[in-house]
């Protein structure tokens, strides 16, 4: 398990390389869900969405004599990016094995990144079992997405940000894919302030870590089937989970027209162009699923790579 020292060490290894994002109140969304609630934009952030965080501070601690032959990561998108982004930085190349059904504005920008884009499967785990393949083959250091202590401490610095602009924070939720965002958060937030609430949200369709956590171990799902893709896993990880059983206070459940709705909302009032998996924290308020009223909220709005074509349906549905 990551520590609250591992994440205050991510903080000053990535500050150079990430925006530290604004925690901005919302009277609009404060009105509709009947919480004060104070949005954390990520999807303004380096690649457009948190992943930076944990994969510069892999990234930068890599041995030089170990990543010689470059970093290699599974990816639905938002994470190919951000290695691609801490690769070039650092001089490593890197490769990005996506699914088959990758969005094309996600690959258009790994590729963009300098990256080599290898397609393989559609769930999670096939990705991962391909990345590790390839890393034997060609001699590259291997990046998880989100199974990783590295990317995990990364991804909490967003905590520590949360806690340093609202101290008197009562509640943060947080998107749950594999767990490796919402298990950094909930270590920097439980470790600093043990009574701040913390809730994931993941979509009904892809609820591996909410029936995990009623199971009490980890459950693997035969499929997925949800427009949020990058959440679209099949098990939650193995260092991710314990984190979340330990510090986590509950995983609600969003439906597909919650997002829906969440990602039209997001951007005709609060002007912010979600993917619909950074719109799930909205959809959990605006669908009255957080269970506390007159509270302050932190809601983590953890990307915005949307394929504009797909936006452009939801908003016509709208």
């Amino acid at each position: 398990m990551i520590s609250l020292q591992d994440i205050r060490e991510a903080e000053g290894r990535v500050a150079e390389v990430i925006n530290r994002t604004c925690l901005d109140h919302s009277a609009t969304f404060s009105r509709l869900s009947g919480n004060q609630v104070y949005l954390k934009p990520e999807n303004l952030q380096k690649t457009g969405a948190f992943k930076i965080r944990g994969a510069a501070n892999h990234v930068l601690q890599l041995d030089p004599r170990k990543a010689r032959g470059g970093v290699i990561t599974p990816s639905s998108g938002n994470h190919g990016q951000a290695v691609a982004y801490a690769a070039s930085l650092a001089g490593y190349p890197a490769v990005v094995v996506v699914p088959e059904d990758a969005s094309p504005a996600k690959v258009a920008a790994i590729k963009g990144y300098g990256a080599e884009v290898v397609f393989y499967g559609t769930t999670s785990l096939e990705r991962i079992e391909k990345a590790r393949e390839l890393a034997r083959e060609r001699g590259m250091a291997f990046v998880h997405s989100f199974d990783d202590p590295w990317v995990m401490a990364g991804q909490g610095t967003i905590g520590l940000e949360i806690l340093e602009d609202l101290p008197d924070v009562d509640a943060v939720l947080v998107p749950v894919g594999g767990g490796g965002l919402i298990s950094g958060i909930a270590t920097a937030i439980k470790e600093s302030r043990p009574k701040v609430l913390v809730f994931g949200v993941e979509p009904a369709g892809s609820n591996s870590m909410y029936l995990s956590c009623r199971a009490g171990k980890a459950t693997e799902l035969k499929g997925v089937n949800t427009i949020a893709d990058g959440l679209r896993t099949s098990r939650p990880g193995e260092l991710t989970f314990p984190v979340v059983q330990k510090y986590v206070d509950d995983i609600l459940l969003v439906s597909e027209e919650e997002i829906k709705t969440a990602l039209v909302t997001l951007l005709e009032r609060g002007k912010l162009l979600a993917e619909p998996s950074g719109a799930v924290t909205v959809a959990a308020l605006l669908a009255g699923k957080v269970p506390l009223r007159e509270k302050k909220v932190a809601a983590v709005i953890s990307g915005g790579n949307v394929d504009l074509k797909l936006a452009a349906e939801l908003i016509g549905e709208a």
